[in-house]
Formats: structure tokens, sequence, C-alpha cells
């Protein structure tokens, strides 16, 4: 009977002490999680307030508007990228005070359209035709206005206006006797959507042909050129705009390591024309990239 209470002691005891250890184990990765995911907000919120910091700059005078929307990396790249977790989906989200403010959408308004037209395509009534296929080729890489025209006067301003309000997007964009009108926040919008293959670009198949048009488009001293300054090896896919005064470009940039991010700049005024205001665009692409992606934020 004494050595059977003696065992049972001895078993409390150690029972006891690998509970101890096991709780010590469990506060000490509970605190190590914590100092972690602290490192994680403080360094967003580093990020971010010098992202806003520098767009309420360059957008002080009311003629450029700015919109930034981190995308994360996919799941194989983010397990090779070691600050992947500030980089989370959307976290990082930083955008002018005039973001909402509408401007001339010049042919960054035919985003609109290649969305109102893969909304169609889900409801059967459209197809990929070969006059379709090449009114698209030409609308996006050579921004060629005759196709977009067309299919906006075949299905008629209030209807497109109609599908872009429902999406939640700034509206209405198509006016008589007016340019088209958006924000750089509604085309963010349209672009995360792409991106995503959500909503009218959830097809895989046409968010795909429509990203690898967008690649091809052959104006690229906005976007494309800033965001390869900042670093060789970087893709965008983007949709600019030109009319008078106004240069715009709305893309989504991918880095070699495999993050992305939606950048939309809207530029006008500063006696600009034709392409002027491209090179201004570049700079900004490169100092956001810069700012959000570069080597003081690693």
């Amino acid at each position: 009977m004494g050595v059977l209470l003696i065992i049972l002691i001895y078993i409390k005891i150690n029972s006891g002490s690998a509970q101890s250890n096991s709780n010590a184990a469990s506060s000490a990765s509970q605190a190590d999680n914590a100092s972690r995911s602290s490192q994680v907000v403080k360094q967003r919120q580093k990020i971010k307030s010098q992202l806003q910091t520098y767009l309420n700059k360059v957008t002080k005078d009311g003629t450029t508007s700015v919109s930034f929307y981190n995308l994360g990396a996919s799941k194989k790249a983010t397990k090779k990228i070691k600050n992947a977790a500030v980089y989370e989906k959307g976290s990082l989200t930083t955008e002018s005070s005039n973001a909402h403010t509408p401007e001339v959408a010049a042919s960054t308004f035919k985003l609109f359209i290649s969305a109102f037209l893969m909304n169609q395509k889900q409801k059967g009534q459209f197809s990929w035709t070969a006059t379709n296929t090449n009114g698209f080729y030409q609308m996006i890489v050579n921004s060629d206005n005759t196709y977009a025209d067309n299919e906006l006067q075949s299905y008629g301003m209030a209807t497109v206006n109609s599908f872009v309000k429902k999406q939640g997007w700034y509206n209405p964009v198509f006016q008589e006797t007016k340019v088209a009108t958006t924000t750089s926040h509604s085309l963010m919008l349209l672009l995360e959507k792409l991106s995503q293959a959500k909503g009218p670009f959830k097809n895989s198949s046409d968010q795909k042909k429509i990203l690898a048009l967008m690649r091809k488009q052959i104006y690229r001293t906005g976007i494309p050129a800033g965001a390869k300054a900042a670093e060789s090896g970087t893709k965008v896919a983007d949709k600019v705009g030109f009319l008078n005064d106004t240069n715009n470009d709305a893309g989504i940039v991918t880095l070699p390591n495999g993050e992305r991010y939606i950048l939309v700049v809207m530029t006008h005024g500063h006696g600009q024309s034709g392409f002027s205001g491209f090179p201004k665009i570049a700079k900004i692409t490169k100092k956001v990239q810069t700012i959000v992606y570069g080597s003081d934020t690693k």
C-alpha cells in the first residue's frame, strides 16, 4: 500500500511538471505570436503613414488623384516572402483626399465597357466572335475609340450606367454631350474585381484574356515605366486615358517576388497635352512602390 501511494504521488508530481512545461511553452508561443503581430501592425502603420504623407503632398493642388490597393501575393509566392504578413490583401490601402472626386475618365472608361460586356457574356448576350475579339484588342491595346463607342451606342448609356451603379462604382460615367467621368476610387474597385476574377470578371478565361491585352497595351510611359524604374522585372497590366490636358493610368502591378498591387493615377492641368503628363504618373508610381515595397520596408 505504501509503495502504491509513493508511485501515485510520483506520477502526480511528474504530470503536474509536464503540464507546467506545456503551459509555459504555450505562453511563450502566444507571446511570440503577439510580438510578431505587433511588429506587423507597426510596420503597416509606418508604411501607410509615409504613403499618406506623400499622396497628400503630390495631390495637394487638386489636379491629381491617387488610389493604392495592395493585393498581397499568391499562396505559393507568400511562402517565399519573409515579411508577407505585412502585405496581407487590402491592409495597406491608401488614397488621396480627392479619390472620390469625379474626373475626366478619358480612355479609362473602356474598363467599364469591358466589365459591362463581360457581364453580358455571363447572361449569354455576348460572345468572343472575330469582330468582338478584334474590337477588344483595338480598344485595350491601341486605345481605339471605335469599338467602345459602338458598344456604348448599341446598349445605350442608361443601360451601361445602370450596370455601373449596381457594381457600387461612381455613377453616371456616361452622359449625353459630356465626356465620361469617374473617380480613381472607382477604377481601383473595378481593378480589384478584375485582379481577383470576381463580379463581371469571374470567368477566369475572360479575366486572363483582358489582363493579357492590358499587358500588351502600347502606352507604357506611365505606371509601367515607374514600376520598372522602382524595380526591374516588375510587370504591369494597365489601361491609360488621355484627352486634352488629362492623362490617366490605372494598373495592376506584379513585382518579381510575386507581390501585387493596384494603382490608379488621374491627372489634369499644368498645361498637359498629348502624353506630357505620363512622366509625372511614372514618378508617382516609382515613389509609391518604393515607399510600400522598397528596401526600407524590409
